[in-house]
């Protein structure tokens, strides 16, 4: 029928949908958003410590990334059943079951990165009285960054894709809006709010990705010339 409403007629594409339901829109992505990055925050801290522990040698190592791989191949169905009687039908269910996913990136990634940080940057630290927390944050962890970032993009894509999960206790941000549509034929919700994920992913990415080369100049070259590292700079300093 000939100007019909696309809600009316449930077409997949509708901006009569997005018009109409802007705000509903607008508070399922900022509580996407919000558990995104709660979740990959507290998972970067847990994971930083763990990934220490399992430097610090070979009896940890195994535990330690056995253990984060172990809880990445529970299905995401099983794990939310599992903190079920722990943390109830709530936001914090959601996070935690996130966190738990976002361990085995986050471990390996800042495991490999510290790994790789040149010996003789280590010495050149404790020749001028570097302490192992001092040659930790300002020598070990800057050198570090690029395959850290890298992990936490890779974290971060995958925690906007899990946060939709979340939608079955009622804290799945766009998640709640795609299983509804889907319960109710609803094709326009369903598309839009999937459209949104895939958005954020990218955005989210592109966003850490520009944050990773602020952080990591020496990475790029500028002018000719590879900016100093900070191994460069502390040997210059000794």
């Amino acid at each position: 029928m000939a100007g019909q409403s696309c809600l009316v007629a449930n077409d997949w594409v509708c901006g009569e949908y997005v018009s109409s339901r802007s705000q509903e829109l607008i508070d399922a992505t900022v509580e996407h958003i919000g558990i995104t990055v709660v979740s990959v925050l507290i998972g970067l801290a847990v994971a930083l410590p763990l990934a220490l522990l399992a430097r610090a040698g070979r009896r940890f190592a195994g535990p330690v990334l056995g253990l984060t791989t172990a809880l990445y191949s529970v299905p995401s169905l099983a794990m939310f059943s599992l903190l079920l009687p722990v943390f109830g039908l709530s936001a914090a269910l959601v996070v935690t079951g996130l966190v738990l996913y976002s361990l085995t990136v986050l471990v390996r990634n800042i495991l490999a990165g510290l790994e790789a940080v040149p010996e003789d940057a280590r010495e050149a630290a404790r020749g001028l009285g570097y302490g192992p927390g001092r040659l930790l944050w300002e020598v070990e962890l800057p050198l570090a960054l690029p395959a850290l970032m890298a992990g936490v993009r890779i974290a971060t894509v995958s925690t906007v894709a899990m946060t939709t999960v979340g939608a079955i206790v009622d804290y799945g941000g766009l998640g709640g809006l795609i299983m509804s549509g889907l319960r109710t034929d609803f094709k326009a919700q369903v598309l839009t709010a999937s459209v949104l994920c895939v958005l954020l992913a990218v955005v989210a990415d592109l966003l850490l990705l520009g944050l990773q080369r602020w952080l990591t100049p020496w990475t790029r070259i500028r002018r000719g010339r590879p900016r100093r590292t900070p191994v460069e700079k502390v040997a210059q300093a000794a």
